[in-house]
């Protein structure tokens, strides 16, 4: 245990998700022992995305305006709506130029270990916009895990009334794996999903 200001970082830091007691540790005096101009440029970044960003008022991604721009560009589809977790899954479908659809960003997934239930996620925002007729697909893009399963048959179950296709994303060996170090739902999914070749 350090003294005073040392362990107040050290504290704050730890409460980083995925940063442990020994990062928060390595962090904290990386922070002490790094020149003061670079430091002060990462307190003031932290400080103005905290002024800054909010979340858009359509989708719910991260904007420095009340609508992002992929809800402000024209050339979208909006017939389409891609559900994810989070703002940073939008940037990973994002890079791979292959959706051409809107978003919808759920706030994360349904965890009753965490204490998150479908109430505390962007649900009902999601059920307002699929009022729209214009819309013909839902793609559930949610993460393949316990919480990313949970949601999306919540929301299948949810959506299934309404007349509206609703798609998962596909999920299966990542390009480069090995069969022996698969887990049995990514094979199993992997065997669920296989395509006809030829």
């Amino acid at each position: 245990m350090y003294e005073g200001a040392v362990q107040e970082l050290i504290d704050e830091l730890g409460r980083l998700p995925g940063i442990g007691p020994k990062s928060a540790q390595r962090v904290a005096f990386h922070i002490l022992e790094a020149d003061s101009e670079d430091m002060t440029r990462l307190a003031e970044a932290i400080r103005t995305v905290k002024e800054k960003v909010q979340f858009c008022e359509t989708c719910f991604n991260v904007s420095e305006e009340s609508r992002c721009r992929i809800c402000q560009d024209p050339r979208r589809e909006d017939s389409v709506i891609c559900v994810v977790e989070e703002s940073k899954d939008v940037m990973a479908i994002e890079r791979t130029r292959s959706f051409r659809g809107r978003y919808h960003v759920l706030g994360g997934a349904i965890s009753p270990i965490a204490g998150v239930g479908p109430d505390q996620l962007r649900i009902r925002e999601l059920l307002n916009r699929l009022s729209d007729d214009q819309i013909q697909e839902v793609i559930l893009a949610t993460d393949p895990n316990l919480e990313g399963e949970a949601t999306a048959t919540y929301l299948m179950r949810m959506l299934g009334s309404l007349g509206i296709k609703i798609t998962r994303l596909a999920s299966g060996l990542p390009v480069g794996g090995d069969l022996e170090y698969a887990d049995e739902v990514t094979l199993g999914r992997a065997f669920e999903g296989r395509t006809p070749l030829g």
